[in-house]
This record gives structure tokens, sequence and C-alpha cells, in this order.
């Protein structure tokens, strides 16, 4: 059967008019999972963002609402969350089900997902999101089929943004426990659509779930029929496709093709002006470089950078609005506040005060440290992946004006992952993604519990006054003065100067000009339920 007969037969009681809402997508890199305890990478966060639903979820202003979870109520230790379940919801038809029907969701369905998460034997790539949190299995409850309950050890006033991670969404413990690993590629969820078919690194089709219980006012959702994704992994090829109108949806303005669709302002170019809608929002990545600052290290004990005046020279020597302008199409924003990027509640770049480009600052700042013009001053080697080499390179060209040299050491992504979670690199160039919109998420990347192996301080930062901080933020549930605490840690990240903070991300999407209601969010998740194709 061919792709578009196998469509047409897949949707045809969908739409009565005959018409099919097929939006079609492409994916360049290969879809690991669509089993929510594998959601470790945007693909997988996308796909199975379509077929699962969890608790709670976000809106476009990164608040966390309600989904399955209709209320909740926080105990006033902090420490017990009970959640209220809607009765409508009902997982998509299986044959592992009584009858071939999809049943109702019930609270026992949440406590074996959550479970899922901890299991060693599943190890799920999302065990960090309950791991220091909850004291084991008996930590979550049905009290009855519809209501829910976990107990944490101790308070995290960010728990509710965290369950809204796909890691979190609910599963049918009989489904999953009959295709074990194979649930990957067998999903079975509650969620706007349901899976139909896949041949892997080829093409992906889900269906409309004519059951899906969300609607937007009176209307029933999605909109859409069904989903068609595509595999084709160079970038030019598939960007070709979406000018063909082959494709309703591209991201990701990369590469040959930037300057063909942006001007260095960010503007769309008038060969495309009208051709397709282009949408811009911030997006919580920031895009850093990290310097190794624990003296305990051989490798810090020689290296220059130990001192925080050349760290502090470095941070002033990026001029990083040229940097933007000219090699990314002003895609982004010069992070000159602190760590935690633009987009995220609670970011005031009136308190978290930065670095901004002060050559004779940069210059100034290396004489005290006794390096006068980088008179003495050994070479340094800047690791970085095989994607961020034009970056690299200008980094590398901006800290040369202020007398500074510096070596590039280009690695394969995973390998330059590796060589970090080791403390093996001094100066390395980073990006931190959010897991859930809260600012803790990425305070937590400098405290000191969080030292590898066992977490991600890359940089050795350990300050007893920072930790103090972040172990208070915990026990305060008035955001705003949660969000001041988070202030005062980012500001104390800054002056020490163990991360160069280069630029806060912008998500980019392109779509047809058919095409309404795609909304833009911070954490670039793809909701596609109330999508509409003319």
């Amino acid at each position: 059967m061919s792709l578009a007969l196998f469509l047409l037969v897949a949707c045809k009681n969908n739409n009565p008019n005959g018409e099919k809402k097929v939006f079609n997508l492409n994916i360049d890199q290969s879809l690991t999972s669509m089993d929510p305890a594998f959601a470790r990478n945007q693909n997988a966060i996308w796909m199975i963002n379509q077929i699962f639903n969890g608790l709670v979820q976000i809106d476009s202003d990164l608040n966390t609402v309600p989904c399955i979870a209709k209320t909740w109520q926080v105990s006033p230790d902090g420490l017990t969350y009970t959640f209220d379940l809607r009765k409508d919801v009902y997982f998509h038809d299986s044959p592992l089900f009584t009858g071939g029907k999809g049943r109702k969701v019930n609270a026992a369905d949440f406590v074996y997902s959550f479970n899922r998460l901890i299991d060693p034997k599943v190890g799920s790539s999302g065990g960090w999101i309950f791991s220091d949190k909850v004291k084991d299995s008996t930590s979550f409850k049905a009290i009855n089929d519809s209501t829910f309950q976990v107990q944490l050890v101790k308070p995290f006033p960010a728990f509710l943004s965290l369950l809204t991670a796909q890691y979190c969404s609910v599963v049918p413990k009989e489904v999953v426990e009959h295709y074990g690993k194979d649930f990957r590629s067998h999903p079975v969820g509650t969620g706007p659509f349901k899976f139909k078919y896949w041949k892997e690194d080829e093409i992906l089709v889900l269906l409309k779930n004519e059951k899906y219980w969300e609607k937007e006012g009176n209307a029933q959702l999605p909109y859409l029929d069904a989903l068609k994704v595509t595999f084709i992994n160079d970038k030019q090829s598939a960007f070709m496709n979406f000018i063909k109108k082959e494709l309703d949806f591209f991201d990701k303005v990369d590469g040959s093709y930037r300057d063909d669709i942006l001007t260095k302002s960010g503007h769309m170019t008038s060969k495309y002006k009208g051709e397709f809608q282009l949408k811009k929002g911030a997006y919580l990545c920031t895009e850093y470089l990290g310097i190794l600052v624990d003296t305990s290290k051989t490798i810090v004990q020689n290296s220059p950078l130990r001192f925080k005046k050349v760290r502090q020279a470095i941070n002033y020597a990026i001029d990083k609005k040229k940097l933007i302008k000219y090699l990314r199409n002003s895609i982004g924003s010069p992070a000159t506040a602190g760590f935690v990027p633009a987009g995220m509640p609670g970011f005031d770049s009136t308190i978290v005060k930065g670095y901004h480009y002060n050559p004779k600052k940069a210059m100034a700042l290396l004489e005290e440290a006794g390096y006068p013009d980088g008179k003495g001053m050994p070479m340094i080697t800047l690791s970085a992946s095989t994607t961020s080499r034009d970056l690299i390179e200008f980094i590398q060209g901006e800290l040369h004006e202020i007398g500074i040299r510096v070596k590039v050491d280009v690695n394969p992504s995973a390998s330059l992952r590796d060589l970090m979670s080791k403390n093996e690199v001094t100066f390395f160039r980073g990006s931190w993604i959010a897991d859930y919109p809260d600012a803790e998420n990425y305070l937590s990347v400098f405290y000191s519990k969080n030292r590898v192996p066992f977490g991600p301080n890359y940089t050795g930062y350990f300050n007893d006054a920072f930790d103090k901080l972040f172990e208070q933020s915990y026990y305060e549930i008035d955001d705003e003065k949660r969000y001041d605490l988070y202030h005062k840690m980012d500001n104390m990240v800054l002056e020490h100067a163990s991360i160069v903070p280069v630029y806060y991300d912008q998500s980019v999407v392109m779509l047809q000009n058919n095409i309404s209601g795609y909304p833009m969010n911070p954490l670039n998740l793809m909701i596609l339920k109330k999508v509409k194709k003319q």
C-alpha cells in the first residue's frame, strides 16, 4: 500500500467531508523511543507529548495548569501532594484491553507509571525526577480510583513544574508489561493522537484520538486527522521539501540556508516574504563557556584560569551582540544577565547583572592578574563539539584581541560530554536546556552535592554560602521570595566567573500559511492538539 493510500484509509472515518487534515513534519535525527520513561531528547519528547498526558501540563506562559488532575492540594509542610483525577479520561483502544476498548485511567495507573521511573530494572533516563525527592515505591499512593497522592522526603516548590515533564505521563500497566522494552514502538496513551505505524528512520504515522477528552470551548480536540513524520537527516533536503510545501512545519534555521531565510537583523529575506510563516519565541536554553575552578584538580593547579580576574577578563572580552548578529542572524539574545535564561519565570536582568562587552576592562583585569596584554600567560585550550566550530572560532578571535592565546580542541558531542562529566577539561563550550520551567533546574548545576560524577557541576564550583541559599529555596513556597534567592545565587556564580554566559537561545519555527493555532512556548514543546490546517 502506498503511503498516500495508507493515510487515506487510516483517516477515512475521521473527517466525513473527505478532506484529510494531515500535518506533515520532518525529524532530522532518529526517534529513540515513544515510551515516556525514556523521554530524554527533543524528538522523543515531541512525539510522546502527542500520545500521552500527565497530571498537569504547561500553558504558553509556562504556568502549570490542570491536565488529568482537575485540582490538587499541597500540605502546609510542602511534603504531601494530593491530586483529584478526572473521571472521563480513557487510554487509546488496544487489543490488550477487555473488548479491545481503552479503559478509564485511575490513580493506580499513576502509581505504576511513577514507580517505573525509579525502578532500576526499567533503567529510565528520568530516574532523576524522583531520585532525591521520594523515599521509595510507597511514596506513591492510590487513595481511591480518582485520588492520587505523592509523599516527598523534603519540600520541593518546583515539584508541580517538574510533573509537567513528559517522563511523568501515565501509561497502562497491562500494555507495558505485555510489550516490555518494545513498548517504545507500541505506545498506548491518553493523548490527542494515537499510534498507528512506525518504520524506524523512515516514517511515523499518528492518528486523531476520536475519544480525546479535552475540548476548546465546545469544539472537540484535536482538529487534525493525522500526523505524518518523515526522518530526512539532511537539513538542506528537508528544507527544500518544506519550500515545495511537502512539509507543514520546519524548525531550526541552521547553517547553509540561514542566510537564505533571514537577514542579519533577523527578518525574513525578501525572497521568502509571504511564502510561509516564521515565528520566534524565547527558548529556555543558555549557551555558555564553562571553566573548571576546582583547585584540587591537577589540571586546574597549573592553569591561568584558576585566577578569577582572568575568568572575569574572558567574560568582558566577548562581543555577544556581534556574535548573535553575524553568526546567528539575530536569533537569540546576548547573555548579559546570569546563567538562568530570558523567558524563565523570575528572570530579571535589572537584578542579575552580568558582563557586557568591555575590552578595556578585560585588559585591565588581565594586567591585575599578572598578564599585561596576555604576556607570560600560557596558551589555554577551549574544548568544543564539532557542531559549534564557527562560534568557537569567533570567541578564539575575541580573546586573541586582548592577548589570550586559545587553542581549540574539537570533539564529537558525546566525547565532550564524557570529558566534562569527569572534570577532564578546564575550558569548554556547554549548553543547558531546561527540563522544567523553574530556575532551580539551572542553579542546581552549581550545587556542591551535584559534583561529578553524581551530578552536572561540571565547573567544580563549591560555595557554602551558595549551598545554604540553594537549600533554603526548597523551603520557600512564596514565588517572589524564592526568585529573590535565585537572583542572589545567580549573582554569586557570575561574580566567581566559573562560567561565561554567551547567549540565550530562541526557538524559531516555520509553518505553511494554511496552518494556524501552533503555540510557541519557552520549553520549545510541540503541542499540536489545537493546530488547524485550512
